[in-house]
């Protein structure tokens, strides 16, 4: 038994006549055999849990052998290194094209993007763009660059609070609540001024998984340009909706097709299908990046243009989506993220259907729905409570108040993923039913010792 500062493997495990106590948090003076090291970090890794089981995360917990394969064979490429790897950077190329395509860019062909570390880097470029954009038209009129803003949802990731701390933006929330429980256009004119550089509309908001109505968020950018001459433009957070839409959803307009559209970013490791990390960003056309914020590289006689903000990530995961859109196509991913949707509702009208809630989101936008506990159903017993009765079944729910101006409303929320099936979705309600039941047979109320830290996204 190792003590509170060392660690020590199973004896079964470790090479015969090796003696291996080793400290938790300063090198160990010698080595060890491989297989002892490999045998401790497995069972550290083990105590996370069953990552399937986490229905807290939008991130993929599940690739076939296949993708598994590429992911060992190609674990040494670094993506930023377009000269060393040019097969990998013209693989990421295609891969961007067929994004632009399926988000209904003007020209495919001339739309312009990246693969980043996730959805949060993607955002981080979206909006550096947005702010270049803006930069250089208030210099061409004379005008000042002191104070560009941002208008966001309150309900937005808080990738976006750190853009706008990170690069100096005001972001200018506009509370959601309960008539208004999205961005969706209404008292947009008092928050836009000539200093705004853009708008962020949410494909899937994470509290709640609802699409925002991109369509409707533009078309009152439209007013306000016709009656102000502040003519914005839309970036749309496309986290997870956008790699869901495009497939389920193929009437909803939202993407490239409307024109205050310039940019659209995914998590390909969400929707994608894909390990973590990777993302996407695709600006409509060459016009909506500027050029100065585009480095460039030389490699096989040609030119490659990069825009990232990292300098070391791996290409493993860009091989991957590009495996996965040749592996599924179109339809392929239509059935994959329509199954995830038929869970999502069947989980969603069961949980609806239940006397002790009430859903918020049912998981008709994309697979994930957050429900409330019915007012006046119990007062001895909180969601909190109830997502720590279902841990201890190995099950991740998460509880958490919902932003600004609505944070007296506390959900519990579900994400459905790709390999989370309709069986594992009955255990589920199995489980839920059995711990209602539970606290609903309390005599008094559940002490605290602590207020409960709410869940971050």
């Amino acid at each position: 038994m190792g003590t509170r500062d060392t660690v020590r493997p199973n004896p079964a495990t470790v090479a015969p006549g090796e003696d291996v106590e080793v400290p938790k948090n300063r090198l160990p003076d010698a080595s060890m055999a491989a297989e002892t090291a490999y045998r401790l970090v497995h069972d550290e890794a083990m105590l996370d849990g069953n990552a399937r089981l986490n229905l807290a995360t939008f991130v993929g917990t599940w690739m076939d052998d296949h993708a598994n394969r590429l992911y060992v064979e190609s674990a040494d490429k670094n993506m930023i290194d377009k000269d060393e790897y040019p097969q990998t950077a013209e693989i990421e190329n295609r891969c961007v094209s067929m994004l632009a395509d399926l988000w209904n860019a003007p020209d495919p062909a001339r739309a312009i993007g990246t693969s980043t570390i996730g959805s949060s880097e993607a955002c981080m470029l979206g909006g550096l763009a947005l702010k270049r954009r803006w930069q250089h038209a208030r210099r061409e009129a004379g005008l000042s660059t002191d104070k560009p803003n941002l208008i966001l949802s309150s309900a937005v990731q808080v990738c976006w609070e750190k853009f706008c701390n990170y690069f100096e933006v005001e972001p200018r929330y506009v509370p959601v609540s309960d008539d208004h429980r999205l961005l969706d256009g209404h008292d947009l004119a008092s928050y836009v001024d000539e200093n705004t550089i853009g708008v962020v509309a949410i494909m899937g908001v994470t509290y709640t998984g609802s699409y925002e109505p991109v369509q409707e968020i533009a078309a009152a950018l439209d007013v306000i340009a016709h009656d102000t001459g502040h003519d914005v433009p839309i970036h749309v957070d496309g986290a997870s909706g956008a790699m869901v839409a495009p497939f389920c959803r193929p009437d909803l307009v939202w993407d490239f097709g409307i024109e205050r559209v310039a940019s659209i970013n995914t998590s390909g490791h969400k929707y994608g299908l894909v390990y973590p990390g990777v993302g996407w960003i695709v600006w409509r056309d060459l016009e909506a990046l500027p050029e100065d914020l585009i480095f460039r590289v030389s490699y096989l006689g040609g030119d490659m243009p990069t825009f990232a903000l990292n300098f070391s990530r791996p290409g493993a995961q860009v091989l991957m989506q590009y495996y996965l859109f040749l592996r599924l196509g179109f339809d392929g991913y239509r059935e994959v993220q329509q199954t995830s949707l038929d869970v999502a509702a069947y989980l969603s009208e069961a949980i609806g259907q239940m006397d002790a809630f009430e859903l918020w989101s049912d998981g008709t936008d994309i697979p994930v729905f957050a429900w409330r506990l019915r007012d006046g159903h119990t007062t001895n017993w909180t969601l909190y409570d109830l997502s720590d009765r279902l841990r201890m079944k190995g099950w991740l729910v998460p509880a958490y108040p919902l932003p600004d101006d609505l944070t007296d409303v506390v959900v519990q929320r579900i994400v459905v993923r790709n390999g989370f099936s309709r069986d594992l979705a009955s255990a589920l309600l199995d489980d839920l039913r059995a711990e209602v039941a539970y606290l609903d047979k309390l005599d008094g109320p559940i002490p605290h010792a602590a207020e409960t830290t709410p869940f971050h996204h």
